[in-house]
């Protein structure tokens, strides 16, 4: 059996702030502090570092980003906790309302 190595994303991102941003370091600190980073933290790592980068950047990258099963429900908890409709929480995390929809539906949450 493999094992299967994912990137040190509180190393990459430490560096990367000490390096090119660190007037930014007191904003990440909180997120920087956790054990492990999910797919949300770093998604708000770069909103954080790159809020000024162009639209059509933010499109590619949005058309490339993945979800795993911890993050999705990060996700619909945070839109049910915050009593968001679906259109109000896809425009909080750049998905699609139809994405959110079918996310409830699998996993028959709310």
């Amino acid at each position: 059996m493999e094992k299967q190595f994912k990137p040190d994303y509180i190393k990459i991102y430490t560096d990367l702030i000490e390096l090119k941003y660190p007037e930014k370091k007191c904003k990440c600190q909180t997120i920087l502090s956790k054990d492990s980073l999910s797919s949300l933290d770093v998604i708000n790592l770069e909103k954080i570092l790159f809020k000024t980068i162009e639209k059509e950047f933010d499109n590619f990258n949005q058309a490339h980003r993945s979800y795993n099963e911890k993050a999705i429900l990060e996700i619909l908890e945070y839109q049910d906790k915050n009593r968001l409709n679906n259109s109000q929480a896809a425009r909080h995390f750049k998905l699609s309302r139809n994405t959110l929809a079918r996310w409830k539906k699998i996993y028959k949450l709310f």
